[in-house]
């Protein structure tokens, strides 16, 4: 398997999401964890971050079906 580390830019642009709200889910263990190559450079691995989103996909659609029924 190969890693493919990705940096804060292209992390903000495939989820859409703001940096204080992606650095607030990562505090509360919500969104995957950086992963530290020095004192100062942090890379996400790409594949997480599709995994995060391909759940919060699934979580989101069984939400709205189970509204659906009531």
């Amino acid at each position: 398997m190969s890693i493919k580390g990705i940096r804060l830019p292209k992390v903000l642009e495939i989820t859409g999401a703001s940096r204080s709200w992606l650095y607030q889910e990562i505090a509360a263990n919500r969104f995957p964890q950086p992963v530290l190559l020095g004192k100062r450079s942090v890379i996400w691995v790409e594949q997480e971050i599709f995994d995060y989103l391909e759940e919060r996909v699934k979580q989101s659609r069984h939400a709205l079906q189970t509204q659906g029924r009531k």
